[in-house]
């Protein structure tokens, strides 16, 4: 789940857990990367309730398909990292902060329904 690894290189395992889900159609305007204010506010209010219950958190974006790959990626990067700028704002710790453009789909891209289930950024809290 998380990046480190002991002084002899071994990869350390954190517990982690999803504990928070923004549909990024409700936070970020289309194929936009800012943060609304409303979306700002209900941010800082996750945060400061979770910061003292976990050592941390890691931050993912992801996008649906209709775009190229390498634009996905992109835009889900940005719009984990206006995330992950709230999250620090309000002095919650970042383990990481990835994006996964349209590689790790909740539903099929079949339908516009499913892919603005896909449009979201996720938010796992480490123990």
């Amino acid at each position: 789940m998380t990046p480190h690894v002991t002084p002899d290189g071994k990869p350390v395992c954190r517990r982690g857990e999803l504990c928070g889900m923004m549909p990024t159609d409700q936070f970020f305007a289309t194929d936009k990367h800012y943060i609304n204010t409303a979306g700002r506010k209900r941010l800082e209010d996750f945060f400061n309730s979770k910061k003292g219950s976990f050592r941390g958190f890691v931050v993912a974006g992801h996008t649906d398909s209709r775009a190229s790959d390498e634009y996905n990626i992109g835009l889900s990067q940005r719009r984990a990292n206006a995330v992950a700028h709230v999250a620090r704002s309000v002095g919650a710790r970042l383990f990481d902060v990835r994006a996964y453009g349209e590689r790790d789909p909740r539903k099929p891209n079949t339908s516009a329904a499913n892919m603005a289930e896909n449009r979201r950024v996720e938010i796992y809290c480490l123990r």
